[in-house]
């Protein structure tokens, strides 16, 4: 039997989460996406293009 894998996660200031050691990404429609890299970044403003995906739209969006 296997060890679970360690999974982290960072928030960015204004920016997306850094989630580190994940095999897939579970989006809010329940849609599981694989991950292909250690780490990838995950949209935390809502408007990213390529959602769950940071896409840097965070960096034109402003805050209300």
């Amino acid at each position: 039997m296997t060890s679970p894998r360690e999974v982290s996660v960072r928030m960015c200031p204004g920016g997306p989460l850094l989630v580190r050691g994940a095999e897939t990404i579970l989006d809010a429609e329940g849609v599981s996406h694989p991950v292909t890299r250690p780490v990838v970044a995950v949209c935390a403003c809502d408007k990213s293009s390529r959602k769950p995906w940071c896409d840097g739209t965070h960096k034109v969006v402003r805050r209300g």
